[in-house]
C-alpha cells in the first residue's frame, strides 16, 4: 500500500490537499474487494435514505 499526501496553499492563502492511495490488486483480492470478484459488486438496491439516518440515531450520532 502506498499513501501520498500533497498539500499547499492557493495564491489567496486557502489551504488545499490531495490524498492518493494505491493498493496492489493482490491485496484487494485477498479481502474480496477486487473489482473482478463477484462479491465486490453491488448486487441489490441501495438502502433507502432513512435507513442510515435511523441507524445513526440509534447509536446516538447526530449529523
Amino acid at each position: 500500500m502506498r499513501v501520498a499526501l500533497i498539500c499547499g496553499r492557493y495564491p489567496d492563502g486557502t489551504p488545499w490537499g490531495s490524498l492518493n492511495i494505491r493498493i496492489r490488486a493482490q491485496a484487494l483480492w485477498k479481502l474480496g474487494l477486487h473489482p473482478d470478484q463477484p462479491a465486490a459488486r453491488i448486487v441489490g438496491p441501495t438502502p433507502p435514505a432513512w435507513w442510515r439516518a435511523d441507524a445513526l440515531r440509534r447509536r446516538g450520532i447526530r449529523r
